[in-house]
């Protein structure tokens, strides 16, 4: 028996890339934690670019709260090992009959892991079912060689950067990761996943956070990461040094900043020696 996982669900995870429902969060951090997204999610308005919803951990007290969270951590390590990275993290939120969607793709295939030593947890602060549009998976497509990608943009895709598997996904394969609001899932890092649009009267919101380990190297450029738990004896990521503080604005002010730099990260060097 793990800390918070028994070897039953660890061996799951491991045969099917997925594993939920898993317990998060107590009824009084499920409301704080609500009330940050909400509170942040005032402020940003109107502007629902997708690069506007990423890393909020590294701009906002409350979701490096959350992705520190030590319930969420415990079984983590139950997955991954005692010394725990948080790589990244993503916040999803549809509207009440919100056309927005994910469009099917591997997250292994955009961060160039040296090996695919990841696990996702997507936190539900809400109810997410499949009439809201809650996460997909198709289970065992871990097991399989990583799939070819194309970039095919849209105005209603919630990933920035449009990518989805240029092979048709059997959705007739594909499993509902319905979750009570408080509840959160856990998904391999070469899964191949998605999501469908919001068809209810209420929003559908979630906190995706992506956990690794010290030893896993990154070719792709990749932003700060928090060491969460135990040590980092191996170096290959830069990481905080310590918790976000300030305003709310403040932080928007960093998540601009961040977003920014990244997306110059992205672009060949070829390319930027013409700027």
């Amino acid at each position: 028996m793990g800390r918070r996982l028994s070897a039953a669900d660890v061996a799951r995870f491991e045969e099917d890339g997925v594993l939920f429902p898993v317990a998060a969060l107590d009824p009084g951090p499920l409301a704080a934690f609500r009330s940050g997204f909400e509170s942040v999610m005032e402020a940003l308005g109107d502007d629902r670019r997708p690069e506007r919803f990423g890393q909020w951990h590294l701009c906002f007290r409350w979701a490096y709260d959350l992705v520190t969270h030590p319930p969420i951590l415990d079984a983590v390590e139950d997955l991954l090992g005692p010394d725990i990275l948080v790589h990244s993290a993503s916040a999803f939120a549809k509207r009440p009959g919100s056309p927005e969607f994910v469009s099917w793709h591997q997250d292994g295939y955009n961060w160039e892991l040296d090996v695919p030593r990841l696990a996702s947890a997507w936190v539900a602060l809400t109810d997410s079912t499949p009439e809201n549009g809650c996460l997909r998976v198709v289970p065992g497509s871990h097991r399989r060689s990583r799939l070819d990608h194309l970039a095919r943009h849209h105005e209603h895709n919630m990933l920035g950067s449009g990518l989805q598997v240029a092979d048709e996904v059997v959705e007739s394969q594909a499993v509902d990761v319905a979750l009570r609001a408080g509840e959160m899932s856990f998904h391999h890092v070469d899964i191949v996943h998605g999501s469908g649009p919001n068809r209810s009267r209420g929003p559908r919101i979630g906190f995706a956070i992506r956990y690794t380990t010290p030893g896993v190297s990154q070719r792709r450029s990749h932003h700060e990461v928090v060491l969460a738990r135990g040590s980092d004896r191996h170096a290959r990521f830069d990481v905080r040094a310590a918790p976000p503080s300030g305003s709310i604005a403040d932080g928007w002010s960093a998540q601009r900043a961040l977003a920014g730099r990244m997306s110059e990260a992205q672009v060949p060097s070829s390319r930027r020696a013409e700027k």
